[in-house]
C-alpha cells in the first residue's frame, strides 16, 4: 500500500506565513515604532508620517493592476524574486536617510517589493490550490502577518538597543537570507505538478459540492467581475475596514506615547498584544468561513473594529486600553482572510491576481485615508480623539457594504474568463 505524498498546497500556506511574517515584522508593524524615534531626532509632524505611510500604502494600490497582469505575463517566482530584492534596497537605504526626501523614498522603494513580494502574490498562489479549504488556507498563511506583530516588543527592543539605522540594515539581510530562498516553492499549480485542488481527486468520495455562498465552476474575466455589484462592495467594505487597520498601524506607538503616557517599550507590549489576539482570530476565522456565511463574520467583524477603537480613543484607564486588544485584533483576524475568500468564491481563480489588482485601487483607499485622517486631526487639534472616533463610526457603517456584497450571477460570454490553468 502506498502512502499518499502531503498535499503541496499547504506548503505554499507555510512559504507564505513566513514571507508575511517578515514583511509584519520589519516593516507594517515596525513602521510606528520607526516614526516615534524618527521624530525625536528629526522633529517631524505627525502629518509627516501620515502622509508618508499613506504614499506607501498609495502606491501598493497603483501597483496592484500592473501587479496582477505581471503575476500572469512572468510567472509568481520572477515578479516575488524581484520584490525581495527591491524590498531589501529599500530597506538599506532607509538606515542611511538624512533627509525628509531621503525618508519618503526608501519607504516608496520598500513599499514596491513587499507589495511585489508579499500578499498579493502570495494569496493568488493560494487560492489556485485551494478551493473547500480556502479560508482555512488563506487564514493560515495570513497568520504570519500577526507572527510578525507578535514580535513587535522584540524589534523595538533591537531598534532602542542598537539603533534604527543599523535595525534596517539588518532587516534588508535578513529579507534576502530567509524570504529569497522560500520563493522556489511558489509558481507551480496544481495540474502543472500532477495534484487537484484540495489535494482531492475529483469524482472521489471525498469530493462533496463546496457548501460556500457563491462558489462557481465558471470563473469570472477581470472585466467581468468589476460589472457586478459584489466587487464594488466587498472592495468598498475592505476599504472601509482598513480606515481603522491603517490608523492603528500608522499611529497606535505615537498615540500611547504622547497621550496616554506610555514609553516606548511599554506601547509595543500593547502593539504585540494585538498581533496575538488577531492571530487567534485567523485561525477561527479560517474555520468559521469554510462552514458560514462569510458575509455575516465580516459584519461581526466591522461592529468589532468600531467598539475596539472607540474603547482606545476615550481610554481613562489602562484596562481600556488593553480591551482595545482583543476587539480590534480578533476582528482584524476573522476578517482579513474573508476578503480574499470571497472574492475566490465569487469570481473563481483564474483571473484572481486581475480581479485583485483591480480592487486594490479601491481598497488603498482605505489604508490611506485612515492614517491621513487621524495624523492631520491630531496635528489640528492637539489630540487623536476627533480623527479616531470619525474612523470608528466609518467603519461601523462599513457593515453595509458586505450586507449588499451578495454572490453575484454566473458568468457568461464576455464576463467569463478565457484560461483556465488549475
Amino acid at each position: 500500500m502506498s502512502i499518499r505524498p502531503p498535499f503541496r498546497g499547504w506548503r505554499l500556506v507555510a512559504g507564505g506565513a513566513v514571507i508575511q511574517a517578515l514583511q509584519s515584522a520589519l516593516v507594517t508593524q515596525a513602521y510606528g515604532n520607526y516614526a516615534v524615534l524618527l521624530a525625536r531626532e528629526f522633529n517631524w509632524s505627525k502629518t509627516t508620517f501620515s502622509v508618508a505611510f499613506a504614499l506607501m500604502r498609495a502606491e501598493s494600490g497603483l501597483l496592484g493592476p500592473i501587479q496582477g497582469w505581471a503575476l500572469d505575463k512572468f510567472g509568481l517566482k520572477m515578479v516575488m524574486r524581484l520584490g525581495v530584492v527591491v524590498m531589501a534596497i529599500g530597506l538599506g537605504g532607509l538606515s542611511q536617510i538624512q533627509t525628509l526626501v531621503h525618508f519618503f523614498a526608501a519607504f516608496l522603494v520598500i513599499a514596491v517589493g513587499a507589495s511585489l513580494s508579499g500578499f498579493l502574490s502570495v494569496t493568488t498562489a493560494i487560492v489556485r490550490w485551494f478551493e473547500k479549504n480556502r479560508a482555512k488556507a488563506l487564514s493560515l498563511s495570513g497568520t504570519g502577518f500577526a507572527v510578525g506583530g507578535i514580535a513587535t516588543p522584540g524589534i523595538v527592543w533591537v531598534l532602542e538597543r542598537f539603533g534604527w539605522r543599523w535595525t534596517a540594515a539588518a532587516s534588508g539581510l535578513a529579507v534576502v537570507a530567509i524570504a529569497l530562498p522560500l520563493i522556489n516553492i511558489f509558481g507551480d499549480t496544481p495540474r502543472s505538478v500532477g495534484e487537484h485542488v484540495d489535494g482531492i481527486e475529483p469524482g472521489s468520495n471525498r469530493d462533496s459540492p463546496p457548501t460556500a455562498e457563491g462558489v462557481s465552476s465558471r470563473h469570472f474575466s477581470a472585466s467581468g467581475a468589476m460589472r457586478t455589484r459584489a466587487f464594488w462592495m466587498i472592495s468598498l467594505g475592505h476599504g472601509t475596514a482598513l480606515l481603522v487597520v491603517g490608523a492603528v498601524i500608522a499611529h497606535l506607538p505615537l498615540y500611547l506615547t504622547t497621550e496616554q503616557g506610555f514609553g516606548l517599550q511599554e506601547a509595543s507590549f500593547v502593539g504585540g498584544a494585538m498581533p496575538l489576539l488577531q492571530f487567534v482570530g485567523q485561525l477561527g476565522g479560517g474555520v468559521l468561513g469554510d462552514r458560514f456565511n462569510k458575509r455575516a463574520l465580516a459584519c461581526v467583524a466591522m461592529i468589532g473594529h468600531m467598539i475596539g477603537l472607540l474603547l482606545l480613543t476615550y481610554a481613562t484607564e489602562r484596562w481600556m486600553i488593553w480591551l482595545f486588544v482583543p476587539f480590534h485584533g480578533l476582528s482584524w483576524g476573522v476578517r482579513g482572510p474573508l476578503m480574499q475568500a470571497l472574492r475566490a468564491d465569487y469570481f473563481g481563480s483564474t483571473a484572481f491576481a486581475k480581479i485583485m489588482g483591480a480592487s486594490s485601487l479601491i481598497v488603498m483607499m482605505g489604508m490611506m485615508g485612515g492614517p491621513l485622517l487621524a495624523g492631520v486631526l491630531a496635528d489640528r487639534t492637539g489630540s487623536y480623539r476627533l480623527g479616531f472616533t470619525i474612523l470608528a463610526f466609518a467603519a461601523g457603517a462599513g457593515m453595509i457594504f458586505f450586507v449588499l456584497a451578495t454572490p453575484p450571477r454566473r458568468p457568461e460570454g464576455r464576463d467569463l474568463a478565457t484560461r483556465v490553468d488549475l
